[in-house]
């Protein structure tokens, strides 16, 4: 067990950053210390992140920023690169490929959208008050790049792991590994390409990523290891500003993310949980509910979410009494649905922050598997992510395979405005199990009032695949209480008691509460190597 304050949120009176690394966190605190808005602060955390957490994302990921302005408006930004020009079915098969790699150059095949995130995001920081410039909030990231970080515990046994796949892609061995072995946990370890480029970006500013020298030499270091993505690629992308998806419960005005991510999943589980007349946390109901209300969840996410301009879908019904009252009314509270299968997971970070002013942020960067297709751009130090690895080469598939098309996403921030006025930005890394973990985490601290870092610490579940992981069976860690393990046994759960009682197979969670009388609280999971920090 964790000591007692492993459970404990930290409150700050001005503003607040919720990271899964520590100095991620404390990069976002220092911009707040400084009169920096949330979402400059935000920013700050996901540059500095994508130096200290490689495994988990890079520069050369995609993000999607959930943004509660003062006003209560909800703002949505949708980081998320599509797939390059060359990217055809056709081309793929030629090569003799029945699917996309998962690492190496042809998994490669979208464009980074991330960078792209952060200059909207900062138009709005701009518009709502701030004036940090761009060079300070990337100071930290260059720093940390250039001097050096400790590798993480979990970056030591992820490379370990993943060695035999990452090894050969382009760029990865002089990368993250040292006269070709892994490197400790504790290890200094420099990015230097990558501090030269952020240090360019924060003189002429993050749209020369895309259609700068920062772009023009991804582009010519992406055609050298045979990346479907072109020069034109990264100069035609940009972010977009979408509606966010909400649903009204009694309990909460929650919101997520659009297609192509599955935020539609987060909210129905919710939507169909809040149906079913629980009332108490860690009981058979809660978790057996949450559970069953999940496959019905999925199994309606797996028909409709796609590309966000394929979609055919109405979302808005789907979210609705029409739809969400009789998918509950088919969940048994006493036996388990069978369940058959689920899709690959990711590694993903999820960071919140929010100010006195009003300002409250959920924001998730990813690139994808861990280390992403593992190929590292010799110029420019951009770790590539392997997203595209989740389309099909079968044309009739939802989410086939096409240029300009983007593909699947797993992440999804999430955020709710609970009756009291309070204001929660939550969310989680963990492929499939973000939904999933979503729900547990705002279930106990929302519905059934447990303390914010408790709700986070608690043990938690699992259905389906995470962490590359081949098993779709349910997985709980070792804290649960034994009678209702047993229960869910007998109810017909196919599950395992996993080993560690505090386990990266459930992900990396973590939120952020803006009080309506003032005050702000985060947490994030001791099962990182974060936490959060405010001023």
């Amino acid at each position: 067990m964790l000591p007692a304050h492993a459970y404990e949120s930290t409150h700050a009176a001005r503003g607040i950053v919720a990271a899964p690394h520590h100095l991620a966190a404390e990069a976002g605190r220092d911009v707040l210390a400084e009169g920096g808005n949330a979402i400059e602060a935000m920013v700050a955390a996901a540059a500095t992140i994508a130096v200290v957490y490689p495994h988990m994302n890079h520069a050369g990921g995609d993000g999607f920023w959930l943004i509660r302005e003062p006003s209560g408006k909800v703002r949505y930004i949708e980081a998320a690169g599509f797939a390059g020009a060359l990217a055809s079915i056709p081309r793929y098969r030629d090569m003799g490929f029945d699917a996309i790699p998962t690492r190496g150059p042809f998994a490669a095949l979208t464009v980074p959208g991330a960078v792209g995130g952060w200059q909207m995001a900062l138009e709005a920081a701009k518009a709502a008050g701030g004036r940090i410039s761009l060079a300070r909030l990337l100071e930290p990231a260059v720093r940390h790049a250039r001097e050096g970080v400790a590798v993480s515990a979990s970056q030591a046994r992820l490379t370990q792991e993943k060695k035999k796949d990452l090894e050969g892609a382009p760029g990865f061995a002089e990368a993250f590994l040292v006269d070709g072995r892994v490197p400790a946990r504790g290890a200094l370890q420099r990015q230097v390409r990558l501090a030269d480029t952020l240090e360019h970006l924060s003189r002429t500013g993050l749209d020369d990523f895309y259609r700068g020298d920062v772009g023009r030499e991804m582009a010519a270091d992406l055609e050298g290891i045979g990346s479907p993505v072109t020069r034109d690629d990264l100069a035609h992308y940009k972010a977009v500003a979408r509606t966010p998806l909400s649903l009204a419960l009694p309990q909460a005005q929650l919101f997520n993310a659009p297609p192509p991510t599955q935020g539609l999943a987060s909210l129905m589980i919710l939507g169909l949980f809040g149906r079913l007349g629980v009332t108490e946390a860690e009981s058979f109901a809660h978790v057996h509910g949450l559970i069953e209300a999940t496959k019905r969840a999925f199994r309606v996410r797996d028909k409709v979410v796609c590309d966000y301009d394929q979609v055919s879908a109405d979302l808005a019904r789907i979210l609705s009494p029409a739809t969400l009252d009789p998918l509950a009314a088919e969940i048994d509270m006493r036996r388990a649905l069978r369940w058959p299968e689920g899709k690959p997971g990711g590694d993903t970070v999820w960071m919140g922050a929010a100010d006195a002013s009003g300002l409250v942020v959920s924001y998730i960067q990813s690139i994808f598997f861990e280390f992403g297709s593992g190929c590292v751009l010799k110029n420019t130090g951009v770790l590539m992510q392997n997203r595209g690895a989740s389309f099909s080469l079968n044309p009739s598939a939802l989410n086939a395979l096409k240029p300009g098309r983007r593909p699947f996403h797993t992440l999804n921030p999430a955020m709710a405005v609970l009756p009291d006025g309070r204001v929660v930005a939550y969310g989680t890394m963990g492929g499939e199990g973000q939904p999933q973990t979503q729900a547990a985490v705002f279930s106990r601290y929302a519905l059934f009032g447990v303390p914010l870092g408790e709700a986070v610490a608690r043990p938690r579940w699992l259905l389906g695949r995470t962490w590359g992981d081949v098993e779709t069976n349910l997985k709980l860690e070792s804290r649960f209480d034994e009678e209702l393990v047993q229960r869910l046994a007998s109810a017909g759960h196919d599950l395992v008691v996993i080993p560690e009682a505090y386990s990266d197979t459930m992900g990396h969670a973590g939120g952020v509460v803006l009080h309506p009388r003032g005050g702000i609280e985060g947490a994030h999971d001791p099962r990182s190597d974060g936490g959060a920090a405010g001023v």
